[in-house]
């Protein structure tokens, strides 16, 4: 597939990243020399120097035969008149684009970004996905990440397991006989740097990563297996009243009745503007570092802190000043990657990687084949995929031991008739089943080609 990617920021490099990887002709296009030189130094890609939304360049970009035009520039106009340019000058097929203005998708103009007037196929919202993905992280306490497929009826979650973890030290074969009816599988483990799919006979170590697929209504009993029985969180002071804060208290406010949300917001008119907006969160206004702000916040019985604010350093701060005043958990964003690897040694519970949620929301939408939904982890090491079995495709009939997938990919889930099934190495997939299926970076393009409605495909 050829791609145009214009922007080589942060999203920018990533999604050039994980796509040359899976040898797809990418061109990325940015304005800075900078950004540029260091993303030819870095990946197997075209980089130009120019404005992305400039004709001739998107034609030496060669988007005369482009598929697809992903439009990540920190302009959304840029983005907006890219994907214009893309579709009036050049016919490419598929636009996306990054709108971080809320304005522009306000219900008012809901025909703005139509093919009579500005021709995108998917916008993605940052701010918006970044506070879905903190609400996913706040519904399951003790999980680094949870992601919802197959209408909501599987979770893959992430955790790690910690010296009390029961399940250590045991072959991944003898936890069905331990704990049957878990409908739970472990589907990759992260340790020492590496991530793999374990094998039956693999164990668990303290300290492991671990991303599980779970039964939705069976995600308490399997996080209490793997040592996790964090209770809810209702009293949470959120860091930064920007747009992610903002939505995040807004999504509280709708799903729970019983939570107690607070919002430290430092700019007054921002507060005052936070605080016209929504009906049951406090907003104070105050800088988050500050002890005595923390302390009207009444951080001591808060049950997590989600620092949101547009500086790494004072999310990184505030929450380790709140765990430091006895809040049990912290949620952080960091914009930051080299601040990932410090998360555990310096007491911060989660960190949210704001790339990681964009660049999955991207490619989602770009996959081929039946694939229905998918999240990436680990910068693009692997995939987690929803595909669903069509008739007409190769597997249809197949046992899953038979189509040979070897160590690149584990079936995590299937639900067929709206019962969840735990994949066995002779379970028949049949048409009409979802999948959910994690695979790694290289194995990807043969989940695309599994589920495609080809009889033909090796």
């Amino acid at each position: 597939m050829k791609v145009i990617v214009c922007g080589a920021g942060q999203v920018g490099f990533n999604i050039a990243k994980h796509l040359a990887n899976q040898n797809n002709d990418v061109t990325v296009i940015d304005t800075s020399r900078a950004l540029i030189r260091k993303i030819s130094e870095s990946l197997d890609v075209q980089a130009l120097v120019g404005h992305a939304s400039d004709p001739s360049m998107l034609n030496n970009a060669g988007a005369a035969d482009a598929e697809l035009i992903i439009a990540v520039t920190q302009s959304d106009e840029v983005n907006m008149i890219a994907c214009q340019v893309a579709h009036s000058m050049f016919s490419v097929p598929t636009k996306v684009a990054r709108i971080r203005n809320q304005a522009y998708l306000s219900d008012t103009y809901a025909d703005l970004f139509s093919r009579d007037h500005i021709p995108i196929d998917v916008i993605i919202s940052p701010e918006l996905e970044i506070a879905q993905a903190l609400l996913r992280r706040l519904e399951v306490p003790g999980a680094l990440n949870m992601v919802p497929f197959a209408e909501s009826k599987v979770r893959l979650i992430s955790l790690k397991l910690e010296e009390d973890c029961p399940v250590v030290d045991t072959p991944l074969r003898q936890l069905t006989e331990l704990f049957p009816n878990l409908n739970t599988i472990v589907a990759a483990v992260y340790r020492s740097g590496r991530l793999f799919v374990p094998r039956s006979d693999d164990q668990l170590q303290i300290g492991d990563l671990i991303y599980i697929a779970v039964d939705r209504e069976m995600t308490d009993r399997a996080m209490a297996v793997f040592g996790h029985e964090e209770k809810a969180a209702n009293r949470i002071v959120i860091v930064g009243g920007g747009n992610i804060g903002y939505f995040l208290a807004q999504q509280l406010e709708e799903r729970s009745s019983s939570a107690n949300v607070k919002i430290i917001e430092v700019d007054r008119k921002r507060a005052e503007w936070l605080a016209e907006r929504l009906s049951k969160t406090i907003v104070i206004n105050g800088d988050a570092l500050d002890r005595e702000i923390l302390t009207e916040a009444n951080i001591e019985q808060t049950d997590t802190i989600v620092s949101v604010a547009d500086d790494d350093e004072v999310n990184i701060l505030s929450s380790l000043l709140a765990k430091q005043q006895d809040c049990p958990r912290a949620i952080t964003l960091m914009n930051n990657p080299i601040y990932g690897g410090l998360v555990g040694s310096i007491g911060i519970d989660v960190a949210l990687d704001p790339r990681e949620t964009t660049v999955s929301s991207i490619v989602r939408h770009i996959r081929r084949g039946r694939i229905r939904d998918l999240y990436s982890i680990f910068e693009g090491q692997a995939e987690i995929i929803e595909a669903e079995v069509i008739e007409g495709s190769g597997v249809v009939g197949q046992t899953i031991g038979e189509l040979r997938l070897h160590g690149d990919v584990k079936f995590g889930m299937i639900v067929r008739n709206d019962e969840t099934i735990v994949p066995q190495s002779d379970t028949t997939l049949q048409a009409g089943d979802t999948v959910v299926i994690l695979a790694m970076s290289d194995a990807v393009r043969k989940i695309e080609q599994l589920f495609s409605a080809r009889a033909e495909i090796f």
